[in-house]
């Protein structure tokens, strides 16, 4: 843990940045409805800090980053993309973390949506600078704006030779108008000198040394620290308590009961008892001393292994259609052979390597908090709510976090923090141990599905039909009453699969929610992709054929799909239009080809079928996140007949990339990461509660697990840029499953592996 120490206000800094003299500020993203108005600086020359990018008189280029760094290596490539388009040096170049306020934009870090979704919005931010600042050396000049061109840090009128720094124009810059939306120009792509390049981390240096600022790393005059005794079944609550022995602790300063929460359960806190001490040690002792009977509540009931066998009939019976084409019953009934499956995939828990944390304190100022939050507008938000305070007495201040997931956009753990720090009149560090993290989460959705598929007499898949049946989100963050997944879930691997088969139906099936659902990375994508690439790697072995040429043949020929080829009205397409990112066969092809490819698939196949079995490989691919991604898993069997992942390929085509060595870290994390899930990840309920607690119980792929080569291949594209945090993640379970059946002949149709005894 780094060193005490108090984490400045983002105001704080800008003002010792000196911003207010002759400042240039623009605005980053889709900006609020005045941001066009002439930018004249007031006598002083400063600008509002509803800014992202700020040049001073010193040539400082300041930016500020709206999105959230938990290893992913944003705060690395949003100041690339911008120092390219203005034409900074970056060793000029200083970044800013911005808090959480809607004048930002969205800044909610999930859904691989931070480059996908910012890129054309960030380099504009870089190019209106830069038309300003080529603007102030043309009128200084007295020269037209289309002789004068920036770059390497300065203005340059090449016919007279003259050259203006970026800080001797910003006070002229600071004084013109901005230009429109419409009107700013971006530089050609083959301008812009780091995309796509290896870059080093910026807060590379900071993690490893131990300077890095985590939330649980926040100080602050006075601080306490506070832990949460949480009812262990999700809506039960406190029936009595008794806190004598935990009060008597020397360091106690308060014991008392949280708020009950009310369904939809949302972000709220899950109540409790909060015991505030000096230090984290004195709480957690005093929390082990509580005397607590808990009136469980009406998911009391929850078996999470009987609730699998209720998903089971749920997809044996006709669901609501969410994609048609064709006759589906029809070719089933004429098939010459009909294929069958079933798959199940477990809750699973984020476990990310950072509890969750929050710094609050609570006066009569308002409320401050610091916090590894993916999402501060939704934290700011739910806290002003808890408070009673007005919006503008909220301030959120994101620290790094180590690893998210998705559970650290739900700010549940941050309303617990201000909480308890109105209560005790004190600022209060809330800290969450690793068996809070695990035994309370947000889990990703277990999920049960039923495939079938009919072949005619060549061998040809005339007939598809997917039945998937899955707590919904929306269950927890919107309606408890919602028992049926909806489309925008259902476009997770469902919808959106290219299939090449003339006859097809999707249906979504009934599942009712018992304990927090929520996102996790890659959401639904996990157990779809895990269940149609395993289904079609069984379709191959049937058909007697190759199951790259397989998979090949079920994705089609090279096209984009419409949504009535694809059978569907309509498609959320993870935010992105149709027309944007298209779904793409052809894309999903060279995938595959390329992974098979790298991983020397025909060569392997044919050796393997001449020699003792010892290892195999294993294929999957899938579209998420308008990304497309294919892994090949090789798997060997040790002489105890366990069964160990010895080598990886992945290869990703997700268009345009800023960060290539960020982009190549995920794809590696994204195997790691899915393995922990393919080969251990299981989180089961009975009576309700969670029974596993921490990572002897709730394993993560160890060291020895992991495969000795992880090779990854980045697709170059000039296509507009795809998602790359969470896409890599699907593939992986159903790679690694075809490649036991081929190495053991054993199917392997529930995660984890551990649950067959093979691992």
């Amino acid at each position: 843990m780094s060193s005490p120490s108090i984490v400045i206000p983002r105001r704080s800094f800008l003002a010792a940045l000196g911003l207010s003299v002759g400042t240039l500020a623009v605005g980053l993203g889709r900006p609020p409805s005045d941001a066009h108005a002439a930018a004249v600086s007031p006598p002083d020359g400063g600008f509002t800090p509803n800014v992202f990018v700020h040049i001073a008189p010193d040539g400082t280029v300041t930016v500020c980053c709206h999105r959230s760094e938990m290893g992913q290596g944003i705060r690395s490539s949003i100041p690339v993309l911008v120092a390219d388009e203005l034409g900074a040096d970056m060793a000029k170049v200083k970044l800013v973390q911005a808090d959480g306020d809607k004048k930002y934009g969205d800044q909610n870090t999930d859904g691989s949506t931070s480059v996908r979704n910012g890129f054309d919005n960030t380099r504009r931010v870089g190019a209106t600078a830069r038309m300003m600042l080529i603007a102030a050396a043309a009128k200084q000049w007295k020269v037209p704006a289309a002789q004068c061109e920036a770059h390497d840090h300065a203005v340059f009128h090449t016919a007279s030779k003259r050259r203006l720094g970026f800080g001797e124009l910003a006070p002229l810059a600071a004084k013109l108008p901005v230009p429109k939306e419409a009107d700013v120009v971006l530089r050609p792509k083959s301008e812009l000198r780091h995309v796509g390049t290896a870059l080093p981390l910026l807060d590379g240096p900071d993690i490893v040394t131990g300077r890095a600022i985590y939330a649980a790393d926040v100080r602050l005059p006075g601080m306490l620290t506070a832990v949460v005794a949480r009812p262990p079944v999700v809506g039960g609550k406190v029936d009595r308590y008794d806190a004598a022995r935990a009060r008597a602790l020397p360091g106690v300063k308060r014991v008392f009961e949280l708020p009950v929460p009310k369904r939809p359960f949302r972000f709220q806190p899950l109540g409790g008892i909060a015991v505030v001490a000096d230090n984290t040690w004195t709480a957690l002792r005093a929390r082990s001393l509580l005397d607590i009977t808990w009136a469980p509540g009406d998911n009391a009931s929850y078996d999470s292994a009987k609730y699998r066998e209720t998903l089971l009939a749920s997809v044996r019976k006709p669901g609501k259609t969410m994609r048609n084409v064709g006759d589906v019953e029809g070719a089933l009934a004429k098939a010459a052979r009909k294929i069958e499956a079933e798959y199940h995939v477990p809750h699973l828990a984020h476990a990310s390597m950072e509890p969750p944390a929050a710094v609050a304190r609570v006066d009569e100022k308002g409320c401050e908090v610091w916090a590894c939050t993916q999402d501060p507008q939704t934290a700011r938000d739910d806290v002003a709510k808890a408070l009673g305070l007005d919006l503008a007495k909220v301030t959120i201040h994101v620290t790094l976090l180590g690893g998210g997931f998705g559970r650290k956009s739900k700010p549940d753990f941050i309303v617990e923090a201000a909480l308890v720090s109105r209560a005790v009149g004190a600022p209060v560090r809330l800290q969450w141990t690793r068996e809070d993290d695990i035994q309370h989460d947000y889990y990703h959705s277990t999920c049960t599905q039923h495939l079938e598929a009919g072949l005619d007499a060549q061998g040809k898949v005339t007939g598809w039909l997917h039945r998937t049946a899955f707590p919904s989100i929306l269950s927890t963050v919107q309606d408890a009453n919602i028992t049926f997944g909806q489309a925008r879930e259902l476009n997770q691997g469902v919808l959106d699969w290219p299939l090449a088969v003339p006859n097809l139906r999707a249906e979504v099936c009934e599942a009712k929610g018992h304990v927090r659902i929520g996102w996790l990375r890659s959401v639904h994508n996990i157990n779809h992709a895990f269940a149609i690439n395993s289904f079609i790697d069984e379709i191959a072995h049937a058909r007697g054929v190759d199951p790259r040429a397989n998979l090949l043949d079920m994705i089609g020929p090279a096209r984009p799909l419409g949504l009535s080829e694809l059978g569907v009205p309509s498609l959320s397409n993870y935010g992105s239009s149709l027309e944007q990112h298209p779904v793409d066969a052809s894309r999903l092809r060279r995938v595959v080809e390329r992974v098979t490819e790298l991983a020397h698939w025909s060569a392997y196949q044919k050796d393997a079928q001449s020699g003792s079995k010892t290892r195999a490989l294993g294929l999957a691919a899938h579209r998420s996140f308008v990304s497309y991604i294919a892994v090949v898993a090789a798997v060997v069997k040790s002489p105890d007949g366990k069964i160990r992942v010895d080598e990886a390929w992945i290869v990703a085509d997700a268009g345009t990339v800023i960060h290539l060595d960020r982009v190549k870290a995920q794809m590696e994390g994204a195997i790691v990461f899915a393995m922990s899930l393919t080969l251990h990840g299981a989180i089961t309920m009975r009576d309700g509660a969670v029974q596993q607690s921490n990572f002897r119980d709730y394993r993560l792929a160890r060291i020895g697990e992991v495969p000795r080569n992880i090779h990854v291949d980045i697709l170059p594209s000039e296509g507009r840029p795809g998602g790359v945090g969470e896409p890599g993640v699907p593939p992986v379970a159903p790679a690694i499953a075809n490649a036991v059946f081929a190495l053991t002949g054993k199917r392997i149709r529930e995660l984890p592996l551990s649950r067959s005894g093979l691992v």
